[in-house]
């Protein structure tokens, strides 16, 4: 009983690249509608899929080996996503500029700041 030797889990390849087109189409979906949230500036929503994402890439790679990515359906999608993921990019980095200029000028006037304390305690003396 010893030497028995245990069956693997046969590896059908059609059913892996299956899986693969699949999760590639999924990866495309997701990147269209990141666009459409960072347009949208649901900023919550965009980053929930941005994990999503994410997550699929890990399912991708956790895939067995396949020749998918080199087939020419998965470098067209590949082709379309490429200029989605730029301008996902480009208007990511305008958000969080603009978001740090907010933050900036909000901390700017900010009357608590420790900076500002000091100056006023010339406001407290009886002149």
């Amino acid at each position: 009983m010893l030497d028995e030797k245990f069956d693997e889990k046969k590896i059908d390849p059609d059913e892996v690249l299956a899986q693969a087109r699949n999760l590639w189409s999924k990866y495309f979906d997701l990147t269209k509608e990141l666009l459409k949230f960072i347009d949208r500036k649901d900023i919550d929503m965009f980053l929930e899929l941005v994990d999503q994402r994410g997550q699929l890439i890990d399912k991708m790679k956790a895939l067995p080996e396949n020749n998918y990515r080199d087939s020419d359906e998965c470098q067209n999608l590949i082709e379309q996503i490429k200029p989605l993921d730029m301008q996902i990019g480009y208007k990511a980095r305008a958000w969080l500029n603009k978001s740090r200029r907010q933050n900036s000028a909000v901390r700017a006037y900010d009357l608590t700041n420790s900076s500002l304390g000091t100056r006023g305690t010339a406001f407290n003396r009886a002149y």
